[in-house]
């Protein structure tokens, strides 16, 4: 939706990581969440743009042990430093943001979901790490196009 009121293209790192390797859960439940960080890692790399657009990364991404990947590192200091980078989550209130995001990964029905207990846990681990980061945060409890607004607004003041 930001890229469609921006004008820009986009891309969504796991479906092009599907596009690729097929389904991520079954290629986690095959080779491994470290194989696929490093893979998902090697699929970002094969982005092809210039000039601006809208890049999602999966929701681990910023997450993964520096050892994933030789350029990791370099990966997310560049990502850091553009300002117009933000982390999405459904509340900076960690309970809010667990109780809300196993709401919508229930509401997914994915075919091979993490039990609650799991997802509560990863959710946790990875919440640290994104209100951490040095960029702006957007709460998404919200309609979606509030949320896109948002985040074009903020891009069109940098």
């Amino acid at each position: 939706m930001v890229a469609k009121f921006l004008g820009w293209p986009s891309w969504d790192l796991d479906r092009l990581f599907e596009q690729g390797h097929g389904d991520i859960d079954d290629f986690i439940a095959r080779q491994g969440y470290p194989t696929y960080a490093t893979t998902n890692v090697d699929t970002y790399l094969q982005l092809k743009h210039d000039g601006p657009g809208v890049v999602a990364v999966s929701s681990g991404f910023m997450t993964y042990p520096e050892a994933t990947h030789a350029r990791l590192s370099a990966i997310r200091s560049s990502l850091v430093i553009q300002s117009s980078t933000f982390v999405l989550l459904p509340s900076v209130d960690l309970e809010t943001c667990v109780a809300e995001t196993l709401r919508r990964q229930r509401a997914r029905e994915l075919p091979s979901p993490r039990s609650d207990r799991r997802e509560e846990e990863v959710i946790r681990e990875r919440f640290q790490v994104y209100v951490g980061l040095p960029v702006q945060v957007i709460t998404t409890m919200r309609p979606a196009t509030a949320v896109a607004q948002d985040i074009v607004a903020r891009i069109a003041s940098l």
